[in-house]
């Protein structure tokens, strides 16, 4: 009788979750949310006609014209106007969206891997190593990140790597405090204790039972970050400290079109709308996903 009851309560505490399951169910709910579809849908549409910028755009990003300076919306060939050196908007917009994207998307996934990787290793390691690194990360925490992302991108210099960089060092400490938090959690579950009462080495414990654990987490909240660095991205273009003209980058462009604000302000607040639209729109699917994981394994 004895057995059988250590047999019984030991098997479901050393049974990993079925992630396989979990994810479909994820998926459902999320695809139950209106407002989140619809974001997808507008993003998906953002990023499908930035990718094909070379197919899509109407008119040369590049090409001016003394004749379209600040032209209204709706104008032949400059369907939402010219900016001030009678560029196409539409067209400069599009492809600015390639490089704005980029600069929101590299940072957090920089800061994902290299946050992650930090703080599953203080959190499963603990002891010193979590203290040494968790500390460090402190040190950024006392400055403001946007102040911290700005006197960084002023050391560097100029550029879009660099911008890239600056971006990535202020993405990488939340998210590691993210993954310390949750990794320390996993790493009381009993069947985390079983498998290293089983003898299973720790890059097997960590790569099957920690991961598939604390991966939803981490995404989500990286996920939320993104929004974050669109906008920070902007400002360092705005502030010209991102991409150097002519390159389009809606950031520069707010900046460059900010003197005609008075001359045509709906052509002028394009930039800033786009960026406004992407963050929404990052916003809401970031909360979609939250919302969809809220569930009993």
């Amino acid at each position: 009788m004895i057995k059988q009851v250590t047999v019984t309560l030991a098997g479901p505490a050393i049974r990993p979750p079925k992630t396989g399951r979990y994810s479909a169910r994820v998926l459902r709910r999320f695809l139950r949310q209106p407002v989140s579809l619809a974001a997808s849908l507008v993003l998906l549409i953002i990023l499908v006609c930035c990718i094909g910028a070379n197919w899509i755009a109407p008119e040369d990003p590049y090409a001016t014209s003394i004749l379209m300076r600040m032209a209204d919306m709706g104008t032949p060939h400059r369907l939402l106007g010219g900016d001030e050196l009678g560029r196409d908007l539409l067209s400069r917009l599009i492809y600015g969206g390639r490089v704005s994207l980029l600069m929101a998307f590299m940072p957090v996934m920089i800061g994902l891997l290299g946050g992650g990787f930090l703080g599953i290793l203080a959190g499963y390691a603990g002891g010193r190593v979590n203290t040494a690194i968790m500390r460090s990360m402190d040190i950024f925490y006392a400055f403001p990140s946007v102040l911290l992302a700005v006197a960084i991108s002023g050391a560097l210099g100029p550029g879009l790597l660099n911008a890239i960089l600056s971006l990535s060092l202020i993405f990488i400490p939340p998210i590691t405090r993210i993954s310390e938090s949750v990794t320390t959690q996993v790493r009381g579950y009993e069947f985390v204790m079983a498998a290293m009462l089983s003898g299973a080495s720790t890059w097997r414990i960590i790569q099957q039972h920690v991961l598939s654990n604390v991966a939803g987490p981490i995404i989500v909240f990286a996920s939320s970050q993104i929004s974050i660095s669109i906008i920070t991205a902007s400002g360092l273009s705005f502030l010209g400290l991102g991409v150097s003209p002519p390159t389009a980058d809606w950031g520069l462009m707010l900046s460059s079109l900010r003197q005609s604000i008075y001359v045509n302000p709906a052509v002028a607040a394009m930039p800033g709308v786009m960026i406004f639209v992407c963050s929404i729109c990052f916003n809401v699917i970031s909360d979609g996903v939250r919302k969809a994981m809220e569930i009993r394994r």
